[in-house]
């Protein structure tokens, strides 16, 4: 993390983290009533870990594995153009007539989702798309919701939300930043 950003709360420690992952890939398949024609999509770059630990969880529960793509929404944001930048997407599957579940880290406006969504669509014509993230810190400035959230985290626009991944950064833990 930054030197510059002081740490101003934890708010999920390893253990929290890995119960948010554990209930959102309960609920998962609860609502789509099991596994088949699901799969997992995450968002680069800790949306994409996230999705591939709901994937195990999922498997280890269900006895079935999801299959689970990788999306880099770059080529689809409204605010970040980078010109010639190649697409790091890694999804080896069609998506088309599948119940989607798009997975990122935080949800905050709502743009990132409105981009992997139209990332999705680029690639096929998902049955239906849902959005699950580990953390919802509110401020949306587009009608888009989650249907499986980690932890609800009302927070000031000031306010920066880390959410840290032993896998990118050594572990695994969710703080506000200032």
């Amino acid at each position: 993390m930054d030197n510059a950003c002081k740490v101003k709360a934890e708010i999920l420690d390893e253990n929290a983290v890995a119960r948010a992952i554990t209930r959102i890939s309960f609920e998962i398949i609860e609502r789509n009533k099991g596994t088949d024609g699901l799969c997992l999509i995450g968002l680069f770059s800790r949306g994409a870990v996230l999705a591939q630990r709901i994937a195990l969880k999922i498997a280890e529960n269900e006895g079935s594995e999801v299959p689970t793509g990788l999306l880099d929404i770059t080529p689809f944001r409204d605010d970040e153009r980078r010109g010639g930048t190649a697409d790091a997407s890694r999804i080896d599957f069609d998506i088309t007539d599948r119940r989607v579940v798009i997975i990122d880290d935080v949800i905050y406006t709502g743009r990132t989702a409105r981009a992997a969504i139209d990332g999705l669509l680029s690639r096929g014509r998902p049955t239906l798309i849902q959005l699950a993230a580990l953390i919802d810190r509110g401020h949306r400035e587009l009608p888009i919701r989650a249907d499986y959230i980690g932890k609800n985290l009302p927070t000031s626009r000031g306010e920066k939300v880390k959410v840290m991944v032993r896998e990118l950064d050594g572990c695994d833990k969710v703080v506000i930043v200032g």
